[in-house]
Protein backbone atom coordinates (compact mmCIF):
# COMPACT_ATOMS: atom_id res chain seq x y z
CA UNK A 1 0.00 0.00 0.00
CA UNK A 2 2.58 2.49 -1.13
CA UNK A 3 1.58 6.12 -0.03
CA UNK A 4 1.76 8.84 -2.45
CA UNK A 5 1.42 12.11 -0.80
CA UNK A 6 1.55 15.86 -1.77
CA UNK A 7 3.09 16.39 1.69
CA UNK A 8 6.28 14.71 1.79
CA UNK A 9 7.65 11.22 1.09
CA UNK A 10 8.10 10.68 5.28
CA UNK A 11 4.54 11.14 5.71
CA UNK A 12 3.75 9.42 3.18
CA UNK A 13 5.24 6.06 4.50
CA UNK A 14 3.93 6.65 7.46
CA UNK A 15 0.61 6.76 6.54
CA UNK A 16 0.92 3.92 4.21
CA UNK A 17 1.49 1.85 6.75
CA UNK A 18 -1.13 2.97 9.28
CA UNK A 19 -3.32 3.05 6.55
CA UNK A 20 -2.86 -1.15 5.87
CA UNK A 21 -4.70 -0.70 9.25
CA UNK A 22 -6.88 0.58 8.42
CA UNK A 23 -8.06 -0.91 5.80
CA UNK A 24 -7.75 -3.74 6.99
CA UNK A 25 -8.10 -4.17 10.96
CA UNK A 26 -10.27 -0.88 12.24
CA UNK A 27 -13.56 -2.97 12.23
CA UNK A 28 -12.05 -5.85 13.63
CA UNK A 29 -11.21 -4.71 16.87
CA UNK A 30 -12.71 -1.53 18.91
CA UNK A 31 -15.99 -3.41 20.21
CA UNK A 32 -15.53 -3.24 23.97
CA UNK A 33 -19.14 -3.01 24.35
CA UNK A 34 -20.17 -6.05 22.47
CA UNK A 35 -21.85 -9.28 23.88
CA UNK A 36 -20.67 -12.26 23.04
CA UNK A 37 -22.47 -14.43 17.16
CA UNK A 38 -20.85 -13.24 13.70
CA UNK A 39 -18.44 -10.40 12.75
CA UNK A 40 -16.69 -9.78 9.43
CA UNK A 41 -13.11 -9.95 8.02
CA UNK A 42 -11.26 -9.66 4.46
CA UNK A 43 -9.56 -13.13 3.78
CA UNK A 44 -7.35 -13.61 1.12
CA UNK A 45 -5.27 -16.25 2.96
CA UNK A 46 -5.41 -14.10 6.14
CA UNK A 47 -5.88 -17.17 8.36
CA UNK A 48 -3.41 -20.23 8.63
CA UNK A 49 -6.49 -22.76 8.67
CA UNK A 50 -8.83 -21.49 6.24
CA UNK A 51 -5.84 -20.47 4.27
CA UNK A 52 -5.54 -24.32 3.30
CA UNK A 53 -9.64 -24.71 2.43
CA UNK A 54 -10.12 -22.02 -0.04
CA UNK A 55 -13.58 -23.19 -0.86
CA UNK A 56 -14.19 -21.68 2.42
CA UNK A 57 -12.60 -18.87 2.36
CA UNK A 58 -14.52 -15.38 2.13
CA UNK A 59 -12.09 -12.69 0.16
CA UNK A 60 -14.21 -9.46 0.23
CA UNK A 61 -17.93 -8.40 0.58
CA UNK A 62 -19.86 -5.48 -1.04
CA UNK A 63 -23.16 -3.72 -0.76
CA UNK A 64 -24.77 -0.91 -1.99
CA UNK A 65 -27.94 0.87 -4.15
CA UNK A 66 -28.23 -1.34 -7.59
CA UNK A 67 -27.18 1.95 -9.42
CA UNK A 68 -29.59 0.75 -12.24
CA UNK A 69 -32.45 -0.07 -9.82
CA UNK A 70 -32.47 2.01 -7.00
CA UNK A 71 -35.22 0.30 -4.85
CA UNK A 72 -33.10 -2.91 -4.92
CA UNK A 73 -30.09 -3.06 -3.03
CA UNK A 74 -27.26 -5.75 -4.23
CA UNK A 75 -25.49 -8.11 -1.71
CA UNK A 76 -22.15 -9.58 -3.85
CA UNK A 77 -19.44 -11.81 -1.63
CA UNK A 78 -16.23 -13.83 -3.33
CA UNK A 79 -14.92 -16.56 -2.08
CA UNK A 80 -11.43 -18.67 -3.14
CA UNK A 81 -9.08 -16.54 -3.40
CA UNK A 82 -6.08 -16.25 -6.37
CA UNK A 83 -8.01 -18.93 -8.51
CA UNK A 84 -5.58 -19.35 -11.44
CA UNK A 85 -7.73 -19.08 -14.58
CA UNK A 86 -5.95 -22.20 -16.25
CA UNK A 87 -6.24 -24.40 -13.26
CA UNK A 88 -8.12 -27.30 -14.72
CA UNK A 89 -9.03 -30.04 -15.19
CA UNK A 90 -10.85 -29.47 -11.51
CA UNK A 91 -11.13 -26.34 -11.78
CA UNK A 92 -12.86 -24.16 -8.74
CA UNK A 93 -16.34 -25.53 -7.44
CA UNK A 94 -18.15 -24.04 -4.47
CA UNK A 95 -17.99 -26.56 -1.79
CA UNK A 96 -21.16 -29.14 -1.15
CA UNK A 97 -20.63 -29.67 2.15
CA UNK A 98 -20.88 -26.11 3.47
CA UNK A 99 -23.57 -23.26 3.70
CA UNK A 100 -22.71 -19.85 2.52
CA UNK A 101 -24.18 -17.03 4.34
CA UNK A 102 -25.25 -13.33 3.77
CA UNK A 103 -26.41 -11.95 6.62
CA UNK A 104 -28.00 -8.92 7.64
CA UNK A 105 -28.56 -6.79 10.79
CA UNK A 106 -31.22 -4.80 10.25
CA UNK A 107 -31.95 -3.04 13.87
CA UNK A 108 -28.33 -2.57 14.46
CA UNK A 109 -28.08 -4.58 17.73
CA UNK A 110 -25.05 -6.72 16.26
CA UNK A 111 -27.66 -9.40 15.72
CA UNK A 112 -28.48 -10.97 12.55
CA UNK A 113 -32.34 -10.48 11.75
CA UNK A 114 -32.11 -12.16 8.07
CA UNK A 115 -29.87 -14.67 6.37
CA UNK A 116 -29.71 -15.79 2.76
CA UNK A 117 -28.24 -19.29 2.87
CA UNK A 118 -26.72 -20.82 -0.47
CA UNK A 119 -25.99 -24.51 -0.46
CA UNK A 120 -24.61 -26.21 -3.81
CA UNK A 121 -24.60 -29.51 -5.63
CA UNK A 122 -22.32 -30.82 -8.28
CA UNK A 123 -23.50 -32.68 -11.00
CA UNK A 124 -21.16 -35.28 -13.28
CA UNK A 125 -22.62 -36.26 -16.96
CA UNK A 126 -19.45 -38.72 -17.76
CA UNK A 127 -17.30 -39.63 -14.78
CA UNK A 128 -14.93 -41.62 -17.43
CA UNK A 129 -13.26 -38.39 -18.56
CA UNK A 130 -11.02 -36.06 -17.18
CA UNK A 131 -12.53 -33.15 -18.93
CA UNK A 132 -14.19 -30.45 -17.67
CA UNK A 133 -16.09 -30.36 -20.55
CA UNK A 134 -16.34 -32.72 -23.51
CA UNK A 135 -16.72 -30.20 -26.51
CA UNK A 136 -17.45 -26.43 -26.90
CA UNK A 137 -19.80 -25.11 -24.59
CA UNK A 138 -22.73 -22.81 -25.81
CA UNK A 139 -25.05 -22.81 -22.95
CA UNK A 140 -25.32 -23.75 -19.04
CA UNK A 141 -27.56 -26.94 -20.37
CA UNK A 142 -24.88 -27.85 -22.85
CA UNK A 143 -24.41 -31.70 -22.79
CA UNK A 144 -20.84 -31.36 -24.14
CA UNK A 145 -20.44 -28.99 -19.96
CA UNK A 146 -19.09 -32.10 -18.41
CA UNK A 147 -19.54 -30.97 -14.59
CA UNK A 148 -21.91 -28.38 -13.59
CA UNK A 149 -23.51 -27.04 -9.81
CA UNK A 150 -26.91 -25.93 -8.97
CA UNK A 151 -28.05 -24.47 -5.98
CA UNK A 152 -30.70 -23.26 -3.74
CA UNK A 153 -31.32 -20.22 -1.62
CA UNK A 154 -33.20 -20.08 1.58
CA UNK A 155 -34.02 -17.23 3.54
CA UNK A 156 -34.27 -17.64 7.09
CA UNK A 157 -36.26 -15.10 9.26
CA UNK A 158 -34.39 -14.56 13.06
CA UNK A 159 -35.59 -12.99 15.92
CA UNK A 160 -33.02 -12.93 19.11
CA UNK A 161 -30.99 -15.69 16.50
CA UNK A 162 -33.95 -18.14 16.85
CA UNK A 163 -35.49 -18.90 13.41
CA UNK A 164 -38.82 -18.24 13.27
CA UNK A 165 -39.69 -18.79 9.55
CA UNK A 166 -37.55 -20.83 6.81
CA UNK A 167 -38.35 -19.94 3.13
CA UNK A 168 -37.24 -21.53 0.23
CA UNK A 169 -36.78 -18.81 -2.49
CA UNK A 170 -34.61 -20.54 -5.35
CA UNK A 171 -34.07 -24.20 -6.26
CA UNK A 172 -31.74 -25.79 -8.41
CA UNK A 173 -30.14 -23.03 -10.11
CA UNK A 174 -27.70 -23.16 -12.49
CA UNK A 175 -23.77 -21.74 -11.60
CA UNK A 176 -22.18 -20.16 -14.10
CA UNK A 177 -19.00 -22.23 -14.72
CA UNK A 178 -15.11 -21.36 -14.38
CA UNK A 179 -14.42 -19.93 -17.91
CA UNK A 180 -11.84 -22.54 -18.96
CA UNK A 181 -10.96 -20.94 -22.59
CA UNK A 182 -12.18 -19.80 -25.58
CA UNK A 183 -12.11 -22.96 -27.38
CA UNK A 184 -14.25 -24.34 -24.35
CA UNK A 185 -16.59 -21.48 -23.70
CA UNK A 186 -16.33 -18.98 -27.13
CA UNK A 187 -19.02 -16.68 -26.14
CA UNK A 188 -18.44 -17.11 -22.16
CA UNK A 189 -21.07 -13.49 -21.00
CA UNK A 190 -23.62 -15.46 -22.53
CA UNK A 191 -23.44 -17.63 -20.24
CA UNK A 192 -22.89 -15.64 -17.57
CA UNK A 193 -26.34 -14.36 -18.81
CA UNK A 194 -27.89 -17.08 -18.26
CA UNK A 195 -26.52 -17.61 -14.75
CA UNK A 196 -28.57 -14.45 -13.64
CA UNK A 197 -31.43 -15.85 -12.27
CA UNK A 198 -35.12 -14.19 -11.46
CA UNK A 199 -36.62 -14.44 -8.24
CA UNK A 200 -40.18 -13.18 -7.01
CA UNK A 201 -41.25 -10.12 -5.95
CA UNK A 202 -38.69 -8.57 -8.37
CA UNK A 203 -35.38 -10.20 -6.50
CA UNK A 204 -32.65 -11.93 -8.91
CA UNK A 205 -29.79 -14.07 -7.99
CA UNK A 206 -26.09 -15.09 -9.38
CA UNK A 207 -23.69 -17.78 -8.47
CA UNK A 208 -20.35 -17.89 -10.81
CA UNK A 209 -17.07 -17.53 -11.11
CA UNK A 210 -16.04 -13.59 -11.50
CA UNK A 211 -12.84 -11.75 -11.76
CA UNK A 212 -11.58 -10.36 -8.40
CA UNK A 213 -13.40 -7.18 -8.26
CA UNK A 214 -10.76 -6.17 -5.25
CA UNK A 215 -7.67 -3.91 -6.52
CA UNK A 216 -4.78 -3.50 -3.86
CA UNK A 217 -1.22 -3.75 -3.69
CA UNK A 218 -0.80 -6.75 -1.28
CA UNK A 219 3.50 -6.81 -1.15
CA UNK A 220 3.11 -5.14 1.85
CA UNK A 221 4.06 -8.24 3.64
CA UNK A 222 7.92 -8.58 1.86
CA UNK A 223 8.75 -6.14 5.27
CA UNK A 224 6.50 -3.36 3.84
CA UNK A 225 7.20 -3.39 0.28
CA UNK A 226 11.11 -4.46 0.38
CA UNK A 227 11.60 -2.39 3.20
CA UNK A 228 12.68 0.77 0.69
CA UNK A 229 9.62 1.16 -1.24
CA UNK A 230 10.75 -0.35 -4.54
CA UNK A 231 7.85 -2.83 -4.38
CA UNK A 232 4.77 -0.56 -5.15
CA UNK A 233 1.91 0.23 -7.29
CA UNK A 234 1.31 -3.53 -8.92
CA UNK A 235 -2.50 -5.08 -8.28
CA UNK A 236 -1.44 -7.80 -7.06
CA UNK A 237 -5.11 -9.37 -7.66
CA UNK A 238 -4.90 -8.89 -11.66
CA UNK A 239 -5.70 -11.63 -13.23
CA UNK A 240 -7.13 -13.86 -10.65
CA UNK A 241 -10.81 -14.87 -10.25
CA UNK A 242 -12.62 -15.90 -7.82
CA UNK A 243 -16.38 -17.16 -7.08
CA UNK A 244 -19.25 -14.98 -6.45
CA UNK A 245 -22.12 -14.93 -5.24
CA UNK A 246 -24.53 -12.09 -5.75
CA UNK A 247 -28.15 -10.79 -4.70
CA UNK A 248 -30.48 -8.27 -5.52
CA UNK A 249 -33.18 -7.78 -3.59
CA UNK A 250 -35.98 -4.64 -3.20
CA UNK A 251 -34.68 -2.82 -0.28
CA UNK A 252 -38.00 -2.98 1.69
CA UNK A 253 -36.86 -6.49 2.50
CA UNK A 254 -34.01 -6.09 4.22
CA UNK A 255 -34.55 -2.80 6.16
CA UNK A 256 -36.24 -2.75 9.07
CA UNK A 257 -38.46 0.28 8.20
CA UNK A 258 -38.76 3.10 5.89
CA UNK A 259 -38.02 5.28 9.13
CA UNK A 260 -34.61 3.14 9.94
CA UNK A 261 -32.88 2.20 6.88
CA UNK A 262 -29.54 1.41 7.69
CA UNK A 263 -28.25 -2.54 7.58
CA UNK A 264 -25.17 -4.20 9.12
CA UNK A 265 -23.94 -6.73 6.50
CA UNK A 266 -21.52 -9.41 7.14
CA UNK A 267 -20.99 -13.08 5.40
CA UNK A 268 -20.01 -16.69 6.60
CA UNK A 269 -19.15 -19.80 5.68
CA UNK A 270 -20.15 -23.04 7.34
CA UNK A 271 -18.21 -26.33 7.21
CA UNK A 272 -20.26 -30.18 7.84
CA UNK A 273 -18.68 -31.14 10.50
CA UNK A 274 -17.94 -35.41 11.58
CA UNK A 275 -20.59 -35.31 13.43
CA UNK A 276 -23.17 -33.57 10.73
CA UNK A 277 -23.66 -30.15 12.20
CA UNK A 278 -22.11 -27.42 10.89
CA UNK A 279 -19.29 -24.91 12.41
CA UNK A 280 -18.25 -21.58 10.71
CA UNK A 281 -14.81 -21.04 9.83
CA UNK A 282 -14.69 -18.04 7.68
CA UNK A 283 -16.33 -14.40 8.13
CA UNK A 284 -15.94 -10.87 6.47
CA UNK A 285 -17.35 -7.37 6.51
CA UNK A 286 -15.27 -4.67 5.78
CA UNK A 287 -11.87 -5.25 4.13
CA UNK A 288 -8.45 -6.53 5.22
CA UNK A 289 -9.58 -7.15 9.17
CA UNK A 290 -8.12 -10.47 9.43
CA UNK A 291 -4.94 -10.25 7.01
CA UNK A 292 -3.02 -7.61 8.89
CA UNK A 293 -3.91 -6.33 12.14
CA UNK A 294 -4.68 -9.87 14.41
CA UNK A 295 -1.64 -11.72 15.57
CA UNK A 296 -1.15 -15.30 14.51
CA UNK A 297 -2.45 -16.72 17.97
CA UNK A 298 -6.32 -14.36 16.95
CA UNK A 299 -6.50 -15.35 13.46
CA UNK A 300 -8.74 -18.67 13.02
CA UNK A 301 -10.34 -17.87 16.29
CA UNK A 302 -11.56 -14.49 14.91
CA UNK A 303 -12.67 -16.37 11.89
CA UNK A 304 -14.94 -18.57 13.84
CA UNK A 305 -15.89 -15.80 16.45
CA UNK A 306 -19.33 -13.15 16.19
CA UNK A 307 -19.70 -9.63 16.23
CA UNK A 308 -21.21 -9.85 19.62
CA UNK A 309 -18.07 -11.26 20.98
CA UNK A 310 -14.99 -9.26 19.04
CA UNK A 311 -14.19 -7.29 22.50
CA UNK A 312 -11.57 -9.57 23.23
CA UNK A 313 -9.09 -8.53 19.93
CA UNK A 314 -10.04 -4.75 21.14
CA UNK A 315 -6.27 -4.29 21.52
CA UNK A 316 -5.33 -5.28 18.10
CA UNK A 317 -6.59 -2.25 17.23
CA UNK A 318 -6.03 0.00 19.59
CA UNK A 319 -2.79 -1.25 19.78
CA UNK A 320 -1.44 -2.36 16.32
CA UNK A 321 1.51 -4.10 15.18
CA UNK A 322 1.77 -2.20 11.50
CA UNK A 323 2.50 1.19 12.87
CA UNK A 324 5.54 -0.31 15.25
CA UNK A 325 6.88 -1.87 12.24
CA UNK A 326 6.90 1.14 9.81
CA UNK A 327 8.87 2.97 12.75
CA UNK A 328 11.07 -0.21 13.07
CA UNK A 329 11.88 -0.44 9.37
CA UNK A 330 11.32 3.40 8.52
CA UNK A 331 12.07 5.15 11.34
CA UNK A 332 8.84 7.40 11.02
CA UNK A 333 7.22 7.51 14.72
CA UNK A 334 3.67 5.30 15.42
CA UNK A 335 0.88 8.09 16.21
CA UNK A 336 0.34 7.69 19.91
CA UNK A 337 -1.70 4.97 21.93
CA UNK A 338 -4.47 3.35 22.42
CA UNK A 339 -5.67 4.73 18.76
CA UNK A 340 -9.45 5.14 20.23
CA UNK A 341 -10.37 7.34 16.90
CA UNK A 342 -10.15 4.56 15.13
CA UNK A 343 -12.95 2.58 16.47
CA UNK A 344 -16.50 4.84 16.20
CA UNK A 345 -16.49 5.22 12.52
CA UNK A 346 -15.92 1.44 11.50
CA UNK A 347 -17.46 0.07 14.28
CA UNK A 348 -20.51 1.80 14.58
CA UNK A 349 -20.94 3.31 11.13
CA UNK A 350 -20.55 7.31 10.47
CA UNK A 351 -22.86 9.75 12.35
CA UNK A 352 -26.01 11.52 10.59
CA UNK A 353 -24.78 8.85 7.61
CA UNK A 354 -25.11 5.17 8.36
CA UNK A 355 -25.07 4.94 12.54
CA UNK A 356 -28.51 3.05 13.13
CA UNK A 357 -30.12 4.83 16.27
CA UNK A 358 -29.14 2.85 19.66
CA UNK A 359 -26.03 1.27 17.79
CA UNK A 360 -24.16 -1.69 19.68
CA UNK A 361 -20.62 -1.60 18.57
CA UNK A 362 -19.79 -4.51 16.14
CA UNK A 363 -17.83 -5.10 13.10
CA UNK A 364 -20.51 -5.06 10.08
CA UNK A 365 -20.52 -3.47 6.43
CA UNK A 366 -23.17 -0.73 7.19
CA UNK A 367 -25.03 0.99 4.37
CA UNK A 368 -27.75 3.69 4.32
CA UNK A 369 -30.17 1.86 1.66
CA UNK A 370 -31.92 5.54 1.77
CA UNK A 371 -28.79 7.32 -0.19
CA UNK A 372 -29.57 7.40 -3.72
CA UNK A 373 -26.86 6.29 -6.14
CA UNK A 374 -24.08 8.93 -7.29
CA UNK A 375 -24.27 9.82 -11.40
CA UNK A 376 -20.49 9.77 -10.99
CA UNK A 377 -19.24 7.52 -7.98
CA UNK A 378 -15.71 9.29 -7.36
CA UNK A 379 -13.69 6.42 -5.67
CA UNK A 380 -12.54 7.71 -2.22
CA UNK A 381 -16.34 7.88 -1.34
CA UNK A 382 -17.44 9.92 1.39
CA UNK A 383 -13.79 11.28 2.14
CA UNK A 384 -14.73 12.67 -1.55
CA UNK A 385 -18.29 14.02 -0.84
CA UNK A 386 -19.84 11.16 -2.63
CA UNK A 387 -22.08 9.64 0.54
CA UNK A 388 -22.96 6.30 -1.74
CA UNK A 389 -19.57 5.11 -1.36
CA UNK A 390 -17.26 3.71 1.21
CA UNK A 391 -17.49 3.32 4.41
CA UNK A 392 -21.48 3.52 3.39
CA UNK A 393 -21.33 -0.04 2.49
CA UNK A 394 -18.74 -0.47 -0.17
CA UNK A 395 -19.29 -0.41 -4.13
CA UNK A 396 -17.06 -2.71 -6.24
CA UNK A 397 -15.04 0.54 -7.48
CA UNK A 398 -14.63 2.41 -4.32
CA UNK A 399 -10.70 2.36 -3.38
CA UNK A 400 -10.71 1.08 0.44
CA UNK A 401 -7.30 1.11 0.75
CA UNK A 402 -6.44 4.72 -0.16
CA UNK A 403 -9.63 5.59 1.58
CA UNK A 404 -8.72 3.66 4.99
CA UNK A 405 -5.10 4.76 4.88
CA UNK A 406 -6.31 8.50 4.72
CA UNK A 407 -8.63 8.41 7.54
CA UNK A 408 -6.33 6.51 9.51
CA UNK A 409 -3.68 9.35 9.03
CA UNK A 410 -6.34 12.00 10.45
CA UNK A 411 -8.23 13.14 7.11
CA UNK A 412 -11.87 13.04 9.65
CA UNK A 413 -10.20 15.35 11.97
CA UNK A 414 -8.42 17.93 9.91
CA UNK A 415 -5.17 16.62 8.92
CA UNK A 416 -5.66 16.77 5.20
CA UNK A 417 -3.59 14.14 2.95
CA UNK A 418 -3.68 12.47 -0.28
CA UNK A 419 -2.37 8.83 0.69
CA UNK A 420 -2.61 5.73 -1.41
CA UNK A 421 -0.86 2.23 -2.79
CA UNK A 422 -0.88 3.74 -6.83
CA UNK A 423 -3.23 1.55 -7.48
CA UNK A 424 -6.68 3.20 -8.31
CA UNK A 425 -9.40 0.89 -9.86
CA UNK A 426 -9.49 -2.62 -11.20
CA UNK A 427 -7.96 -4.52 -14.56
CA UNK A 428 -10.93 -5.28 -15.89
CA UNK A 429 -14.20 -3.06 -16.47
CA UNK A 430 -17.12 -3.81 -14.32
CA UNK A 431 -20.39 -4.55 -15.51
CA UNK A 432 -23.48 -1.70 -15.67
CA UNK A 433 -25.94 -4.65 -14.78
CA UNK A 434 -26.14 -7.35 -12.16
CA UNK A 435 -24.00 -9.10 -10.95
CA UNK A 436 -22.32 -5.97 -11.72
CA UNK A 437 -18.65 -8.10 -11.27
CA UNK A 438 -16.68 -8.22 -14.50
CA UNK A 439 -16.11 -11.46 -16.39
CA UNK A 440 -13.37 -13.76 -15.40
CA UNK A 441 -10.03 -14.16 -17.16
CA UNK A 442 -10.26 -17.32 -19.27
CA UNK A 443 -7.70 -20.38 -19.17
CA UNK A 444 -6.76 -19.50 -22.23
CA UNK A 445 -5.12 -16.12 -21.88
CA UNK A 446 -1.64 -14.93 -23.11
CA UNK A 447 0.38 -15.42 -25.47
CA UNK A 448 0.05 -17.97 -28.40
CA UNK A 449 2.88 -20.51 -29.04
CA UNK A 450 5.29 -19.89 -31.15
CA UNK A 451 4.31 -20.22 -35.23
CA UNK A 452 1.00 -19.48 -34.59
CA UNK A 453 -1.16 -17.11 -34.77
CA UNK A 454 -4.90 -16.22 -33.63
CA UNK A 455 -6.64 -16.93 -36.68
CA UNK A 456 -4.76 -19.61 -37.78
CA UNK A 457 -5.81 -23.44 -37.55
CA UNK A 458 -2.89 -24.82 -35.08
CA UNK A 459 -3.56 -28.37 -36.11
CA UNK A 460 -1.73 -27.28 -39.42
CA UNK A 461 0.88 -26.24 -37.93
CA UNK A 462 1.61 -28.89 -35.17
CA UNK A 463 3.92 -30.18 -37.26
CA UNK A 464 5.93 -27.17 -37.58
CA UNK A 465 6.24 -27.08 -33.73
CA UNK A 466 7.61 -30.61 -33.33
CA UNK A 467 9.87 -30.54 -36.15
CA UNK A 468 13.42 -30.37 -35.30
CA UNK A 469 15.68 -27.47 -35.42
CA UNK A 470 17.26 -27.04 -38.78
CA UNK A 471 15.02 -29.98 -40.70
CA UNK A 472 13.62 -28.58 -43.77
CA UNK A 473 10.18 -30.36 -45.66
CA UNK A 474 7.00 -31.50 -44.62
CA UNK A 475 7.49 -35.04 -45.18
CA UNK A 476 8.39 -35.78 -41.17
CA UNK A 477 5.22 -33.96 -39.94
CA UNK A 478 3.07 -36.54 -39.86
CA UNK A 479 4.99 -39.04 -38.78
CA UNK A 480 6.25 -36.75 -35.74
CA UNK A 481 3.00 -35.13 -35.05
CA UNK A 482 1.39 -38.63 -34.99
CA UNK A 483 4.57 -40.03 -32.56
CA UNK A 484 3.94 -37.15 -30.14
CA UNK A 485 0.54 -38.18 -29.86
CA UNK A 486 1.27 -41.34 -28.84
CA UNK A 487 3.77 -40.78 -26.48
CA UNK A 488 1.05 -38.65 -25.05
CA UNK A 489 -1.71 -41.86 -25.14
CA UNK A 490 0.77 -43.56 -23.99
CA UNK A 491 1.37 -41.47 -20.85
CA UNK A 492 -2.07 -41.27 -19.85
CA UNK A 493 -2.24 -45.17 -20.18
CA UNK A 494 0.93 -45.63 -17.82
CA UNK A 495 -0.91 -43.43 -15.39
CA UNK A 496 -4.18 -45.12 -15.44
CA UNK A 497 -2.46 -48.60 -15.05
CA UNK A 498 -0.73 -47.05 -12.05
CA UNK A 499 -3.45 -45.77 -10.23
CA UNK A 500 -5.50 -48.85 -10.95
CA UNK A 501 -2.46 -50.57 -9.20
CA UNK A 502 -2.38 -48.72 -6.22
CA UNK A 503 -6.08 -49.19 -5.60
CA UNK A 504 -18.43 -27.82 15.22
CA UNK A 505 -20.19 -26.42 16.10
CA UNK A 506 -23.48 -26.71 15.26
CA UNK A 507 -25.94 -23.91 14.64
CA UNK A 508 -29.56 -23.96 15.60
CA UNK A 509 -30.53 -21.92 12.41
Amino acid sequence: MTAISRSGAGRGVAALVCGALAAGGLAAAGVAALEPGEAAASSHREAPLISGTPQYDTTDLYAFVSPDRPDTTTIVADWIPFEEPAGGPNFFPFAEDAQYDLRVDNDGDAREDLVFRYTFRTHVKNGNTFLYNTGPVDSLDDPDLNVTQTYDLELIRLKNLHAVSRTKIADEVPVAPSNVGKASMPDYAKLRRQAVHKLAGGAQTFAGQADDPFFLDLRVFDLLYGGNLTEVGNDTLKGYNVNSIALQVPTHMITESAHQPVVGIWSTTQRRTAKGGFTQVSRLGNPLVNEVVNPQKDKDVFNASTPRDDAKFLKNVTNPELPKLIEAIYKIKAPTEPRNDLVDVFLKGVQDLNQPPHVTPAEQLRLNTSVEPAKHPERLGVLDGDTAGFPNGRRLTDDVIDIALQVVEGELVGSENDLGDAVDANDRKFEKAFPYVALPTEGSRGPLAKGTSGDADVRSQLGDALRPAGSAGDDDTPLIAASAGAGAVGVLLIGAGLAWWRRGRGRAY
